[in-house]
């Protein structure tokens, strides 16, 4: 940044250091200009693997009230190759993009995964909710963003909130099948019940994998719902789990809102800069040159 002030925003300081902070450079992808700015852009070629495909819709499927299950094939012969985390940008008529993760792992290719919830008014959202059928063409590119599991032998704490659970079950699917011995923690938060889409999954990955556990939270049970486990919010669950969180790596999905609320907290428990890893969505209301990664919260 040549002159100007900006709010460098929510970042991982393994993204962005103390001192590049200092001379100037910022993350487009998460800051924002407090007045008029003046900026160098520094270009890079893309990365080769990023492309645009075409593929159909082969499967729909309802999980909940508000998210839909989607299953995407490209044509005979094609795969795309991707790692546990990233995301793929839906290409709509206009351009715009509305990005959602890969809820598959890397070693199932044959067919994309998504999961995605419904938001009110969402232009996206609405249309696969209303309008989207199979056999219907989907375009995208991708893989994209660089969220993944760091190599280590630390404890993960996998937080997810609501469809933030897409791109945790491809991870977690993926340290399976790559023999993964380190302890794993998934924390899924949501409000009631219901919101827990695929719960049958990760109580049989907690049978299946003795490293594996898994802790549902509620935080507004219905009376319905008769539930007997954790309640509150998710990363108060974890403070009471953990008291000291160093020595761990936490990779939080979900939405800005609720990342910027627990990281703190977190740290504040012994979580360690540079161990704390976010893919917050945000959600979509105009087009825009730069957007945040949207996952299954996009509009």
């Amino acid at each position: 940044m040549l002159s100007g002030n900006v709010d460098p925003g929510l970042y991982q300081p393994s993204a962005l250091s103390t001192e590049e902070l200092a001379a100037g450079k910022v993350l487009l992808c998460c800051a924002t200009a407090l007045g008029d700015v003046e900026i160098e852009y520094e270009s890079a070629a893309a990365p080769s693997a990023v492309r645009e495909y075409s593929a159909r819709v082969v499967n729909m499927e309802k999980l909940t009230h508000d998210v839909m299950r989607v299953m995407l094939k490209l044509p005979h012969g094609q795969q795309i190759s991707f790692k546990a985390g990233q995301y793929i940008n839906i290409i709509l008529d206009d351009g715009q993009r509305r990005a959602f993760s890969f809820a598959n792992p890397p070693h199932l290719p044959d067919l994309i995964e998504l999961q995605i919830r419904l938001m009110p008014g969402g232009r996206y959202t609405t249309h696969v909710f209303e309008h989207m059928k199979e056999d219907d063409a989907v375009q995208f590119e991708g893989p994209l963003g660089d969220f993944s599991l760091r190599e280590s032998e630390r404890p993960i704490v996998f937080v997810a909130g609501a469809t933030g659970f897409a791109p945790v079950k491809s991870m977690v699917e993926d340290a399976f099948h790559r023999g993964l011995k380190r302890p794993i923690y998934l924390y899924w938060g949501v409000r009631q019940l219901a919101d827990l889409y695929l719960p049958d999954l990760p109580q049989r990955w907690a049978r299946d994998h003795a490293n594996f556990h898994f802790i549902p939270v509620l935080s507004d049970a219905a009376p319905d719902d008769h539930w007997t486990g954790r309640t509150g919010l998710v990363h108060e669950a974890i403070l009471e789990d953990f008291p000291d969180l160093g020595g761990h790596e936490i990779y939080a999905c979900g939405s800005v809102k609720m990342v910027e609320a627990i990281f703190p907290t977190l740290k504040s428990q012994g979580a360690e800069e540079g161990m704390c890893f976010s893919d917050a969505f945000t959600i979509s209301a105009r087009s825009m040159a730069f957007q945040p990664k949207q996952q299954a919260g996009g509009k």
